[in-house]
């Protein structure tokens, strides 16, 4: 199930010097993609300002799968596919017209910023964060392959 979406058309800073997106804009987008999901769940930017709390990204294996260039239109939807009391696993896939050009999976822990140690979730974000999860797809949980 989807969870949430973010969409965006790649702007002009955003390209290097082959001629495409640079990898490091494609995790600016996908963490824009995390903003809207942490949104989704009730962990927005009131509830952040509010307890202190947020999540961290402390692990990310991004998949490169296509090149897009100046102007493409971008779509991220997002997954949650595990969770526990304090952190949640995300995978995001990005398109572009009918193609997946990009991949995320992130491990995400809830961080109270004011002690800097993790804290559960709150009941009604895990309740809604149960509601969404997703079974994983075939792509996450890979290692990277040499």
């Amino acid at each position: 199930m989807t969870l949430s979406t973010y969409d965006t058309a790649v702007k002009p800073e955003w390209i290097d010097y082959n001629g495409h997106m640079s990898e490091a804009f494609y995790v600016l987008v996908f963490g824009f993609a995390t903003d809207e999901a942490m949104a989704a769940v009730g962990l927005d930017e009131d509830y952040r300002a509010a307890t202190g709390c947020s999540l961290y990204t402390v692990e990310a294996h991004v998949r490169y799968l296509d090149e897009v260039g100046l102007g493409t239109e971008l779509h991220v939807s997002t997954e949650i596919i595990g969770a526990a009391a304090k952190k949640l696993h995300i995978a995001h896939t990005m398109v572009a017209g009918d193609a997946v050009v990009a991949t995320e999976e992130i491990l995400a822990l809830h961080v109270g910023q004011r002690e800097g140690r993790t804290e559960p979730l709150p009941e009604a974000v895990q309740q809604r964060v149960q509601a969404a999860l997703s079974d994983a797809p075939a792509w996450a949980g890979r290692r990277v392959l040499a």
